[in-house]
């Protein structure tokens, strides 16, 4: 492994997984998901004051650093660049928020009136990449999120219920499913897609 002097120990480990998790290494990014989730989660919601919203942005900013994770340079740790994104990405969230003054329920509520050009149940790309990998491969990464999205994730991709069914099963509003499973696709779908061109 390629060692950064300026970087202590502990960044240099998350520079040895960052390395491995570029080369397709899926307990990598697992590791620097369980790293990091706890840490980026308490402060997002410092900064919205509203657990479901931090939830939400945590696993946004991980999906946007997973999507970039090859443009990370040991310049600085890697925790240094996590918690850059996120506190950008929630920045740009709050100014949204203030301009659209509704919430997240709210907005997806509304969307769903609105006719959907692709049918809610059926797979698109991303969906279809997520449920041809080997649940073993997803386990890894899955197991380290929150309790909720675990289940959305495992009842969605697991166990193919449809929005309606886990909105039924988890008593959500299906707006909330539907928004929070779009980001939690993210994750995973940035993460099987490097992984992907790596075999």
């Amino acid at each position: 492994m390629e060692l950064a002097s300026n970087l202590s120990d502990k960044a240099q480990h998350d520079y040895d997984l960052v390395l491995q998790a570029i080369d397709g290494d899926q307990k990598a990014y697992a590791e620097l998901l369980g790293r990091y989730r706890d840490a980026i989660y308490f402060m997002l919601v410092k900064m919205v004051a509203n657990p479901s919203d931090a939830e939400d942005l945590t696993i946004e900013a991980f999906g946007k650093a997973f999507k970039n994770i090859n443009q990370y340079t040991p310049n600085f740790a890697f925790s240094t660049w996590l918690f850059k994104i996120a506190t950008n990405n929630c920045i740009d969230f709050i100014r949204k928020k203030k301009l659209n003054n509704v919430s997240l329920d709210q907005t997806m509520n509304q969307e769903d009136s609105l006719p959907m050009t692709i049918p809610s149940d059926g797979p698109d790309p991303e969906e279809s990449l997520i449920s041809q990998q080997k649940v073993v491969l997803l386990r890894a990464v899955v197991s380290k999120l929150k309790p909720r999205y675990r289940k959305l994730i495992e009842l969605r991709y697991f166990h193919e219920y449809s929005y309606e069914e886990i909105s039924e099963e988890m008593e959500l509003p299906i707006g909330t499913v539907k928004a929070q499973l779009f980001r939690a696709r993210d994750l995973l779908y940035n993460i099987l897609k490097n992984f992907n061109h790596k075999i």
